[in-house]
């Protein structure tokens, strides 16, 4: 679920397609998306052995992930290296204070199972985006929601 109003409209980003705006101010810290509706998550194994659950996955925490079949509106939250929000597990928080107009975007490595490359780079810098290992990510989207509330 999104919890500020927002709108969705073609992405800043090249070659990115449409993003999430955000139509509304929002404070540093503040819960932008939160879980609801999850009935089920699935091992990575399962995922891997099963081409026909090839829908939009995230990772909620060690090695299980959700999947999205229908495309929420979620899904157009785009990649960034310099993110405007934060996810941690399931979680997305405005990492700054955000004005109305900006665009959500997060850190995808937090989302890819360990090690797996995305099927695009980044158009910023023009790296790679690879999954972190599940420890790496913890600690350092752990680290980044600490320094949100200090």
């Amino acid at each position: 679920m999104i919890l500020p109003r927002y709108r969705i409209a073609p992405s800043t980003i090249g070659g990115a397609g449409k993003g999430l705006f955000l139509d509304e101010d929002v404070a540093a810290g503040r819960v932008i998306t939160a879980p609801d509706a999850i009935d089920r998550t699935y091992g990575a194994q399962e995922l891997a052995a099963r081409p026909d659950l090839a829908y939009a996955s995230a990772r909620w925490f060690e090695e299980r992930y959700t999947l999205s079949p229908d495309w929420p509106d979620e899904c157009y939250i785009n990649h960034s290296f310099e993110p405007t929000g934060l996810w941690h597990l399931g979680f997305v928080f405005a990492l700054t204070d955000l004005a109305a107009g900006t665009e959500l975007t997060v850190d995808y490595r937090h989302l890819l199972p360990p090690g797996q490359a995305e099927d695009f780079i980044d158009t910023a810098s023009g790296e790679k985006i690879v999954g972190f290992g599940w420890a790496e990510s913890l600690a350092s989207s752990t680290r980044a929601l600490g320094r949100l509330f200090r």
